[in-house]
């Protein structure tokens, strides 16, 4: 239950016009196992009849209605009022599962240096039926810098030092997207120790709204997040040779879901980018580019028709003018 007293755990929750799915989130708090905690609602302007639904909760959070500004702005306000030592990042139509908030705070209390601690994902459709688990830990990444360049962080499935947030100044509002990347990586390149808790922890709904978004406003904010980063002065030599495998896979990643989207054009433009950066051979890169998409298909309870694909005008003018050069 809510303790407005001691909290050890801010559950912080950004929404806009999410009044369908923001009790199911809210319950999944309220369903921990772990009861330290405190739930802050930040309504990023909604629209719809967010306020009334929350109306009989009131008492057991804490909301606050802004204009609308964007999630990044929503989650520093809710981190300026933060009470907790840790601090949860809940999508209003997300939720989490029971033991979450428990496992990941044993591991903190276990390990006073950490910053972060990671979990598993599980992939769930609008009705909230499991479509597959992320677990990522079975690929013996590191949670260190040289992995969150390459393979980039999903926070929400992260619990964080609040400690570590706040030096880092929160989320920076100048990006609509990536703005979760670029926190992690200013976190990690300041030397904020990160962990994994080997468990899926958090599900993360699919559905058309956030399955069609426009890719390429996500395209110019996730690459403006990596020309930031790679400017910085105070990086390794080691990190600054990772640049181009950073690019290759934001670049291919960008592609899927321009796939994902049935937009050919804007996926051949962005895989005609990243064979600029690719550590590949030509070939290689190519085999690659079917295999994630593929993979990443997969992940999503998604057929993927390859034939379809390669078979497209679009794509075999791609094929001839990387092959040509």
């Amino acid at each position: 239950m809510f303790n407005p007293v001691i909290p050890r755990v801010s559950v912080i929750i950004a929404t806009y016009n999410n009044a369908h799915y923001i009790l199911e989130a809210i319950a999944s708090v309220f369903n921990q196992t772990y009861t330290s905690y405190e739930i802050i609602v930040i309504d990023d302007g909604s629209t719809d009849n967010t306020r009334e639904v929350l109306e009989p909760y009131l008492d057991k959070i804490r909301y606050v209605y802004q204009e609308n500004k964007g999630v990044s702005h929503a989650r520093n306000l809710g981190l300026e009022m933060a009470g907790g030592e840790f601090i949860a990042f809940l999508d209003a139509d997300d939720f989490f599962l029971p033991d979450k908030l428990a496992k990941q705070v044993a591991i903190f209390d276990t390990r006073p240096s950490l910053g972060i601690v990671h979990s598993g994902w599980r992939l769930i459709n609008e009705k909230g039926e499991k479509i597959s688990d992320i677990e990522l830990w079975h690929g013996s990444l590191e949670l260190d810098l040289e992995t969150w360049v390459v393979w980039k962080p999903v926070t929400i499935s992260m619990m964080f030092r609040r400690s570590w947030i706040k030096s880092a100044g929160g989320f920076d509002t100048r990006w609509h997207h990536g703005e979760d990347i670029d926190l992690v990586l200013r976190l990690s390149v300041n030397g904020c120790e990160a962990v994994w808790l080997p468990k899926v922890t958090y599900c993360y709904r699919q559905h058309h709204r956030n399955a069609t978004r426009k890719s390429t406003h996500q395209a110019v904010s996730m690459m403006a997040v990596l020309d930031n980063f790679f400017n910085r002065q105070n990086l390794s030599t080691s990190i600054r040779k990772l640049e181009g495998k950073s690019r290759y896979y934001t670049l291919s990643w960008l592609a899927w879901q321009a796939h994902r989207n049935e937009n050919l054009v804007e996926m051949s433009k962005y895989l005609r980018q990243a064979v600029k950066y690719t550590p590949l051979s030509m070939t290689e890169t190519v085999y690659h580019w079917i295999d994630s998409f593929n993979s990443l298909y997969q992940q999503y309870g998604y057929e993927f028709d390859a034939y379809d694909l390669t078979n497209s005008d679009i794509w075999q003018q791609l094929m001839s003018d990387i092959f040509v050069k």
